[in-house]
């Protein structure tokens, strides 16, 4: 085998895991609002999706992308931030040690999870016009009948999760990793 065919693929390689920090950060910067983090993922992975189809796109594109997502986008920002807030309470009944606390604290966090799962679906096969009731509608269902997709991309949430903890800014760049997850998520699930 020479070496060119492997040099080529390491620089394919590398330029996909550097289009993946970079949206990682336009995905940050853009969800910085909090409810427009599904239309930045959204975005993001259109332009993770247009970069491995080897089609132009950019800064400029991006942001096309983020403000056509987030016309309808962000209401589902604001669903999951209601989310957020009813699992904290569930969370904060169970640590009072209120009867039925710790099962609606579990039903609740798994329910999050679930729906963090859905939403990194939905923002990955996202086009514009798309409207989000009917992406998050089929996501649910993948979501449900394609356990091993969503196994995975709760192991990127976790991996996320993580990054953030133990180094706030590494998880800048991660995002952008979760949402090339999501896309491959994704493209897997349609080639099967």
């Amino acid at each position: 085998m020479s070496a060119a065919p492997v040099e080529s693929r390491r620089r394919v390689g590398f330029g996909v895991f550097a289009e993946c920090l970079l949206t990682g950060v336009w995905i940050a910067l853009a969800s910085v609002p909090v409810v427009t983090a599904p239309a930045a993922f959204a975005a993001g992975s259109r332009h993770l999706r247009r970069h491995l189809g080897h089609h132009v796109g950019g800064r400029r594109e991006f942001l096309a992308d983020f403000r056509g997502a987030a016309r309808r986008g962000w209401l589902v920002g604001l669903a999951g931030i209601a989310a957020c807030a009813a699992v904290r309470v569930d969370l904060q009944v169970a640590r009072a040690g209120l009867p039925g606390g710790q099962l609606a604290a579990g039903v609740g966090l798994f329910a999050l999870i679930g729906g963090a799962v859905a939403v990194l679906r939905a923002a990955a096969v996202w086009e514009p016009g798309a409207r989000w009731r009917h992406l998050l509608a089929d996501a649910a269902r993948r979501t449900v009948l394609a356990p091993a997709g969503s196994f995975l991309l709760v192991c990127g949430l976790a991996v996320t999760a993580l990054c953030a903890g133990f180094l706030a800014p590494l998880a800048v760049p991660v995002l952008g990793i979760l949402a090339a997850a999501a896309v491959a998520v994704e493209e897997r699930g349609r080639t099967r």
